[in-house]
């Protein structure tokens, strides 16, 4: 797998999965699994497009379930061809929707697909609407656990913060 820390590459056509995707939890595994699945539909490469640290963590100083060079290691165990790592500091926040809207473009997506609660851009101006004008963008609906409660890096920090370690073990995968 290819990581690029610095800059966006330019390719000819992606399946883009974008997230911050702390924990690798089951949900983000079915999201990324649905990429893997689209990219080798359209024939091009899968991409995942992170940030580190994951935009919870910045703004509100949660703790980061999964650090990055983990979060790497299991993305190259999937399957990702490409992994794009934002930093995500103060010079990412103030970049405009469009700015993200035109880096994007330089990965020629022929799907994007993201959480159906996506926001990206200074003061979190853009979203799934947005994204759709410019894109072809397919919004996954969150992924429940057996007992229809919705799995997400913000219920595993719970858990772990009341002590229920399995769990948020069972929910990490």
């Amino acid at each position: 797998m290819i990581v690029h820390e610095k800059s966006t590459p330019r390719l000819d056509g992606s399946v883009v999965a974008i997230g911050a995707f702390d924990g690798m939890h089951l949900g983000h595994q079915a999201v990324i699994s649905e990429a893997i699945d689209r990219s080798r539909c359209h024939n091009v490469p899968c991409i995942v497009y992170t940030f580190d640290p994951p935009p919870r963590a910045y703004f509100q100083h949660s703790i980061i379930l999964t650090d990055v060079a983990r979060k790497v290691e299991i993305l190259s165990e999937m399957g990702i061809d490409q992994t794009i790592i934002a930093s995500f500091d103060r010079s990412y926040v103030h970049r405009s929707a469009e700015d993200f809207l035109h880096e994007l473009t330089k990965l020629h997506p022929k799907e994007i697909l993201v959480g159906n609660d996506f926001r990206f851009g200074r003061g979190r101006s853009g979203n799934v609407q947005l994204l759709k004008q410019h894109f072809n963008v397919r919004p996954v609906d969150p992924v429940r656990c057996p007992k229809g409660k919705v799995i997400s890096s913000t219920r595993i920090r719970r858990l772990i913060n009341v002590g229920e370690i399995k769990e948020a073990s069972n929910l990490l995968g």
